[in-house]
């Protein structure tokens, strides 16, 4: 029995996607088969939506990295600006959301510092 391959799975959902389109339901799919990583999106979905589920990656990665790496205060701290920015796409930010932000920049430049010192 030969080895099944991620780009098998890939070909095997492309297949499937079509059959969708056959049912007038557009999906995108976006490989990226080196990382074995496949996004599928709706024909919907907008820019903010795919930048918050990016998001999610960048996140998840500063939360297990924790400080066991030089860099998770920079890439925690810059997420979570980005998370209140993304939230607030569409609204204005609020004087204490701002604050935070200034707060979020303000340990960016401290670990920053940390980091140059080494």
């Amino acid at each position: 029995m030969s080895e099944v391959k991620f780009s098998d799975f890939y070909e095997s959902l492309v297949k499937l996607a079509k059959s969708f389109e056959q049912k007038n339901m557009l999906l995108k799919i976006q490989p990226d088969l080196e990382a074995n990583i496949i996004r599928i999106y709706g024909e919907k979905t907008d820019s903010l939506a795919l930048a918050k589920a990016g998001l999610e990656g960048i996140s998840e990665l500063a939360y297990t990295t924790a400080e066991h790496h030089p860099y998770w205060n920079l890439a925690y701290n810059s997420s979570q600006i980005l998370k209140l920015v993304l939230e607030k796409w569409n609204d204005k930010l609020t004087k204490e959301e701002l604050d935070e932000i200034l707060w979020y920049v303000d340990e960016i430049k401290n670990a920053t510092r940390k980091i140059e010192e080494k």
